[in-house]
């Protein structure tokens, strides 16, 4: 990413919408909402330094967001068996409002009966290491399947999953209570991903806003969702290589169908949006 396109994501922190501030602090403590009995590495992150907050109504900024056209490279549905025709449409992807809006709608388009939007920071801001975070409200029904993620800045040289992937959030929207965070790479890759579920009780992801996000060191991943850390994966966790030392760029998207979260039914109801609050990434700092 070049300086002119991070001067112009990097904003004071007076600007945050967070209700509260994050500070440093570098612990190992065992948390008992994690469901765990193993020590954790946490590592609160401050410095900022990329922020889309969404404040300008239209399409979203072309300096940081790409898209992923039509129904994958292979026309198979992004790998998954995906229903979905992915567009950069207005009527698919839009800001308004201070907000992102995902839209999958149901439709006959391009030989899909569904489209919908997937946008990437790929060649335009990768980054290794720090806090990757999203504030969302979810969308609901069955065969919905949103997603917060990343790839591995590699993946051309490295073809999936040798690139790495990290699920910061996926979700199908049939369980509206319970969201996944997982690691890809190879040798646990698709039905063998390291993978937790969160559970959020007396409540719904659809109902409200959620902080869904991750804390990247050298040899951890913890996995968040508003102030709860619920998982950490190291590489004694993994049963193959671990791939997470290197940049990583972001995904977002709302897919239908596919072998996640099957086929949407008759009472599935459309459109469905997934509005996004904000995005924001903060570096890594080594712990004291």
């Amino acid at each position: 990413m070049n300086m002119k396109s991070i001067n112009a994501l990097i904003i004071s922190p007076i600007r945050l919408k967070c209700r509260s501030m994050v500070c440093m602090l570098t612990i190992l403590i065992v948390f008992l909402s994690c469901e765990t009995d193993d020590e954790q590495t946490v590592t609160r992150l401050t410095d900022l330094v990329l922020s889309e907050e969404f404040d300008s109504d239209g399409a979203p900024n072309s300096e940081l967001w790409d898209y992923d056209i039509g129904r994958g490279p292979n026309g198979d549905g992004w790998g998954n068996q995906e229903l979905q025709y992915y567009t950069d449409r207005a009527e698919n992807v839009t800001v308004q409002n201070g907000v992102l809006l995902i839209t999958a709608r149901q439709e006959a388009f391009e030989g899909a009966q569904y489209t919908s939007a997937r946008l990437l920071t790929k060649d335009l801001f990768e980054q290794r290491y720090g806090r990757f975070e999203a504030r969302i409200r979810l969308p609901w029904g069955q065969g919905i399947w949103p997603a917060f993620w990343m790839l591995g800045a590699d993946i051309d040289e490295n073809p999936w999953p040798a690139a790495g992937e990290i699920d910061i959030m996926e979700y199908r929207g049939q369980d509206p209570s319970v969201l996944i965070g997982s690691v890809h790479g190879p040798g646990y890759s698709g039905g063998n991903a390291i993978s937790k579920e969160f559970i959020l009780e007396n409540d719904r992801f659809d109902t409200g806003f959620h902080i869904f996000g991750i804390e990247w060191g050298p040899e951890y991943v913890n996995f968040y969702v508003d102030d709860v850390l619920y998982n950490q994966i190291t590489p004694e966790d993994v049963t193959g290589p671990w791939v997470f030392d290197k940049p990583f760029y972001i995904l977002m998207n709302l897919a239908v169908g596919g072998t996640f979260v099957g086929s949407p039914n008759a009472e599935t109801e459309f459109p469905q949006t997934m509005l996004v609050d904000y995005v924001r990434v903060y570096n890594y700092t080594e712990p004291f």
